[in-house]
């Protein structure tokens, strides 16, 4: 049983970063058309976008930021005349900030996680749904984490973005379902990507010990859950958050 996205076209967010780069090569090898999406890294997106064509599909990159409305606006339009409307969006664009407690986190940490995570999630669906509805089919795929179910210390500005986005895709989850739209979350865990495969530090042995399957995960078994939810073969799932982190959470019912 092959996953075959032939004829579809995927917007990537965030798909010149670590995980946006693998995930969007494997939709491309899916036989999907891919939007590179970056921000700053306008290099490594250019980079991807010569292996995606090698591929065989049609690719393009855009440029823009996800937290900002009308910046959402230009990037579907500029997608929609080039590969035409995204069948498949991938919410995956993330910022960074330093890691501390509750009292010492900058309030401007809180502000960038909400328009990365919420924000994100929201002007993508304003922008990209509507073709979906037409169209009857369509899937939005946003990329969460399992910090959203652990609550570390540390970790409040993060768990607050992922949070909240959770809260409105479950919500859009439920309102566009009719149209034949799944909207569902992959919750990777501490995975193994570029920058650390075969480093020394892509052993972590304390976090393997926590997991139930005693190792560190890969950035591609995340990009292979993105493919399955954009596929066929998931089609009657939608509201779900999936964790790909061996076991370390596991959402209880």
């Amino acid at each position: 049983m092959n996953i075959d996205l032939s004829k579809k076209v995927a917007m990537v967010t965030g798909a010149s970063g670590e995980l946006g780069r693998v995930i969007s090569r494997t939709l491309a090898d899916c036989g999907a058309d891919i939007a590179i999406h970056y921000h700053h890294s306008q290099t490594k997106a250019e980079a991807l976008l010569e292996e995606i064509k090698a591929k065989g599909v049609r690719a393009m990159t855009v440029q823009g930021d996800v937290g900002d409305a009308a910046s959402v606006k230009a990037m579907r339009q500029s997608v929609a005349a080039t590969l035409g409307d995204p069948d498949i969006i991938v919410n995956n664009a993330v910022v960074q900030y330093q890691w501390t407690t509750v009292m010492e986190q900058a309030i401007v940490d809180y502000e960038s996680q909400f328009r990365s995570c919420v924000l994100q999630n929201v002007l993508m669906a304003k922008a990209f749904a509507p073709a979906m509805i037409a169209r009857k089919w369509g899937r939005i795929i946003a990329i969460s984490t399992e910090c959203a179910m652990q609550n570390f210390p540390n970790q409040s500005a993060y768990v607050s973005g992922k949070r909240g986005m959770d809260g409105v895709l479950r919500v859009l989850a439920r309102e566009i379902g009719m149209h034949q739209i799944t909207v569902n979350q992959v919750a990777p865990g501490w995975m193994i990507s570029d920058k650390h495969r075969g480093a020394p530090e892509e052993r972590q042995p304390e976090y393997e010990a926590s997991v139930p399957l005693r190792r560190r995960g890969y950035d591609q078994d995340i990009a292979n859950a993105v493919a399955f939810l954009a596929s066929d073969l998931a089609a009657f799932i939608t509201g779900a958050y999936i964790p790909v982190a061996g076991g370390n959470v596991m959402p209880a019912i």
